[in-house]
């Protein structure tokens, strides 16, 4: 088969990838779309079809264009303050892609990427066996599956690596089935939407929430703007700011203190020692997401009303021993501060919900790991995602791009569409003065 081209090689099809290639077709651009998991235009995020999965900010900020925040509730008629479901959102970015595939701006390719080569371009080697040619090479992989638990083979099969593939589903029905316990290691946003699949499926027995602090995401609400000068933040340590923020909390509404720092997040970020950073990841991290990302008020009832009813229980504490047969698995906790561990419990599956790769040496990608092998790209200080130039180029001179969580090592706020959509707004207009278009 001859070698496909276009100008641009796209490799992830989720919001990122989506969107360069949606801001490249607005400038007439042409590019190659490469997604491997049958979720283009959607990808993991908001390729859900739960009703119960909602979005954690409101439809009048939920605009894929950076010149229009408003167009998603527009388009679909949402009122402004409403939390709607992924799913809906997730036709909205398809419904984008479909117009610039058939305007023939956009070739989607459902294949994988597995080597790039960058000599007089681009050429990207697929899984299949074809290739593209490209002038240019945008890595858009999103957030890969989270690394393996250090209990996994005595886990067994009834570990659930990857909440989000099939076999997560499939344990999922199961366990609603024959109302086996089921136990979830880590308490963030990952965890909530497994807790929600689970009610959702009509599961009846228990479930069991752990992690080091037991700390949840905090509900979202409607509350005044408290926007703050650059130069009225404090020195710029993560004490500092942790200080800045419960003094500001008192003053006004928590949610307006938090989200006040959200138009600098990207230069208090920058102004960090590595030191700092890795303070801020041990320390400051737990603390930050429960506050930043919270969840709909409509997900923060319905998780109270299953730790109220005593279906969800949340626990701060480590596995302390784990053993596995054919029909589940033994684990016993040991809760933070106490000296013994509790009797052992039987679960029927235990699901890694500890969030996406925090090393990005570890990767599984195999185009990534080629990459990063051949020197083409280099991990950040922090090796949570690429090394990227204020341009996010992740290889100056290559021609060559990273943006949404690849690129947290720089912008560490880069995983929410208000923060993307402007990345990927500025990628293509970068690629398009480079390709002198």
């Amino acid at each position: 088969m001859p070698e496909l081209y276009a100008p641009v090689a796209i490799v992830g099809g989720g919001f990122s990838g989506t969107m360069v290639a949606a801001n490249l077709a607005r400038r007439g651009i042409g590019s190659i779309l490469i997604e491997a998991n049958g979720q283009a235009g959607q990808g993991t995020a908001y390729s859900t079809d739960e009703p119960a999965h909602l979005l954690n900010i409101r439809a009048n900020n939920m605009g894929a264009w950076a010149d229009d925040p408003g167009d998603f509730a527009a388009a679909e008629g949402l009122e402004p303050d409403k939390f709607a479901p992924r799913r809906q959102y997730g036709r909205y970015l398809r419904s984008i892609l479909d117009q610039a595939i058939g305007e023939g701006r956009v070739q989607l390719i459902d294949d994988r990427a597995v080597d790039a080569k960058g000599a007089a371009g681009w050429h990207v080697r697929l899984e299949g066996g074809d290739s593209v040619q490209a002038d240019a090479l945008v890595l858009a992989t999103g957030n890969q599956p989270p690394a393996e638990l250090p209990f996994a083979k005595e886990a067994g099969g009834r570990l659930i690596d990857n909440p989000w593939g099939k076999k997560a589903r499939s344990a999922i029905a199961e366990a609603a089935s024959n109302g086996a316990d089921v136990l979830i290691v880590g308490t963030s946003l990952t965890m909530v939407d497994t807790v929600l699949s689970l009610d959702q499926a009509g599961h009846r027995g228990s479930i069991v929430a752990l992690s080091r602090r037991g700390k949840i995401p905090l509900a979202g609400g409607l509350h005044d703007p408290a926007p703050v000068d650059w130069n009225d933040l404090p020195v710029l340590t993560v004490r500092e700011i942790g200080k800045w923020l419960r003094n500001r909390s008192g003053v006004v509404d928590w949610r307006s203190a938090i989200d006040s720092l959200r138009p600098h997040s990207h230069r208090i970020w920058q102004s960090f020692s590595t030191g700092e950073k890795r303070r801020f990841l041990r320390f400051g991290r737990p603390w930050w997401d429960i506050h930043r990302h919270r969840i709909a008020p409509e997900i923060a009832a319905t998780v109270a009303r299953l730790v109220a009813a005593g279906r969800l229980e949340i626990i701060a504490g480590r596995i302390a021993a784990i053993g596995s047969d054919d029909d589940g698995v033994e684990v016993s906790i040991r809760r933070r501060g106490k000296p013994e561990a509790d009797p052992s419990r039987r679960f029927g599956y235990i699901f890694n919900c500890t969030g996406p790769l925090a090393d990005i040496r570890r990767t599984e990608e195999p185009l990534i790991g080629q990459l990063l092998d051949s020197g083409l790209v280099r991990p950040d200080e922090l090796a949570i995602g690429l090394q990227v130039d204020e341009r996010s180029r992740a290889g100056p001179g290559e021609r060559l791009w990273a943006l949404g969580t690849l690129s947290k090592g720089r912008y560490w706020e880069i995983i929410a569409v208000p923060d993307i959509r402007e990345q990927a707004a500025a990628v293509a207009e970068d690629i398009a003065m480079e390709l002198g278009r």
